[in-house]
């Protein structure tokens, strides 16, 4: 399996596994949503928090130039130690949410 191919599929893991999650309050679903041609993996929330709406992506990865960059994480678990352990060396994941700058001090790749 070639690495883009693998990248893929790491993500699309990632993303249905989160997105299996039901938040522990309100009425939300949660679903993942998997743009394969455009390598986009989300995962979404939506719902009803008693009378606020809870609506948008609660973990957005994508695959740029042969990297997976985390462009959010809203969840409380560390998303780039569990694609490092899925097989995703630290120098293919970028922390997006980072500044440019702040990049080249994470351990992770920049870009």
């Amino acid at each position: 399996m070639d690495k883009l191919t693998r990248y893929r599929e790491i993500a699309r893991q990632v993303v249905e596994e989160y997105a299996r999650y039901k938040p522990s309050h309100g009425e939300i679903d949660s679903y993942p949503v998997i743009d394969s041609i455009g390598d986009h993996y989300l995962a979404m929330q939506a719902g009803w928090d008693q009378h606020r709406r809870v609506q948008g992506a609660f973990l957005h990865l994508d695959i740029i130039n042969d990297k997976i960059w985390i462009q959010f994480n809203g969840t409380n678990h560390p998303v780039a130690a569990e694609l490092v352990a899925a097989g995703v060396p630290k120098e293919d994941i970028v922390l997006a949410e980072k500044p440019p700058h702040i990049r080249q001090h994470t351990g992770y790749g920049v870009g």
